[in-house]
């Protein structure tokens, strides 16, 4: 039996003054389907009332204590963007930014630097050594991330990003005595790339254009690699990732899970969606467990735009639906669920609980015939957490051993 766990980023909301959410109203006669021949509920990733970010939900829903393996979102970004982290490497997550002279901030994202110019500047800061420390640093446009390898570093330092413009870059503070070392290494080494990238012939010629240079990145999110348990020696179970963002390839190859890329799939309200679905199907012989990751509606939630992400919901389900059409009870289950809720007044993460619905053969359905957010409350899931659905689902495919004789 496969597992296919099918996350909508920022799922959940709150209702508006008439009672709706994006979800409640748009139009998914597949996800309603799923409702109906499947059994629902709510589900909080982490806990009542804690919000999670994207990162931490994710691991929580795969069955990881997030409060135990997760450090921070640097090392997440790291992998998601490619690079062989080592146990104990220190990684940030980063922009390329532009400062003035005094390291006053001017623009966070160094007017959004395109792929190629960031790739040219990448080379002056990979590969540099402080102190016995090297600097390893790859961009995806204006973002990108940093990683320090060496000996006697910790994690727990301050942002160097102050989080806005017209503001000096802060200056990395350790949160504890073993974190002095990192943040000496870092305070250099934003003087030395500042130094090599100011007169660049590349920001020379952006400043002549009219463009912001990108004269210095902001590292922030500061975490460890962590020794963790690879998914398949916790499941037995072959697992892939199709997904977007970084952040979540990040998990998956951290965890040891393939990453299926799919071209134009970019977290964005035009992502490729459908072609996420077919190389679900694609792959759908070769392995065990798929996590599927959309995340254009965190994104609309984000942005306080409803009838954007009703839009992108109905979307969603147009892609369901051709899931669907190729797949059976005989050979799937299939979990459908948010890792969070982004509710349109808030614009950014809660702690709501998102609905859920687990499918396939063998569930006890329930009386619920809609997918939203009210009806799922009354389904025989009733209330869980993150940390059930890998258990549920270890039980229903009988991967599960039993505690006890």
């Amino acid at each position: 039996m496969k597992i296919i766990i099918f996350i909508i980023d920022g799922l959940g909301d709150r209702p508006n003054e008439k009672g709706e959410t994006p979800l409640k109203i748009a139009k998914k006669p597949t996800m309603n389907r799923i409702a109906e021949e499947g059994i629902c509920g709510l589900m909080n990733a982490i806990d009542i009332g804690i919000r999670p970010g994207s990162d931490t939900a994710h691991l929580a829903i795969l069955g990881y204590d997030p409060y135990k393996v997760y450090t921070g979102r640097g090392p997440l970004e790291a992998f998601g963007l490619g690079l062989d982290l080592k146990e104990g490497d220190i990684a940030f997550r980063c922009n390329f930014a532009t400062v003035d002279d005094n390291f006053i901030v001017k623009d966070r994202r160094a007017g959004r630097l395109d792929f190629e110019t960031a790739k040219i500047l990448e080379k002056e800061i990979d590969g540099l050594e402080i102190d016995g420390v090297k600097v390893i640093f790859r961009s995806k446009g204006y973002r990108g991330a940093l990683v320090l390898r060496g000996e006697g570093l910790d994690y727990m330092v301050t942002d160097a990003d102050p989080h806005k413009d017209n503001v000096k870059v802060e200056e990395v503070k350790p949160l504890r005595k073993e974190a002095e070392k990192t943040a000496e290494i870092l305070n250099k080494l934003l003087k030395i790339i500042y130094n090599k990238l100011k007169d660049h012939p590349v920001n020379i010629e952006r400043e002549k254009k009219g463009l912001p240079p990108a004269n210095i990145i902001l590292p922030r999110g500061a975490g460890i690699v962590p020794k963790v348990e690879k998914f398949y020696e916790k499941y037995k179970m072959k697992g892939a990732v199709i997904c977007g963002t970084a952040l979540i390839k990040g998990i998956g190859k951290m965890l040891g899970l393939d990453v299926i890329e799919v071209e134009g799939a970019n977290g964005t309200p035009n992502s490729n969606i459908m072609g996420k679905a077919k190389a679900l199907l694609n792959n759908l012989d070769k392995y065990d467990f798929f996590l599927i990751n959309v995340k254009a509606a965190d994104e609309a939630g984000h942005d306080g735009k409803f009838e954007l992400k009703k839009e992108i919901i109905e979307k969603i389900d147009n892609m369901l639906s051709y899931i669907f059409e190729n797949i059976n009870k005989d050979s799937v289950y299939f979990v459908l669920t948010g890792d969070h809720s982004t509710p349109i007044e808030v614009k950014d993460h809660s702690a709501d609980p998102v609905p859920i619905v687990i499918w396939g053969k063998s569930v006890r359905k329930d009386d619920v015939k809609e997918f939203d957010e009210f009806a799922c409350a009354k389904g025989g899931l009733h209330w869980i957490k993150g940390e059930h659905v890998m258990r549920i689902l270890l039980d229903l495919t009988n991967r599960n051993e039993k505690f006890g004789a």
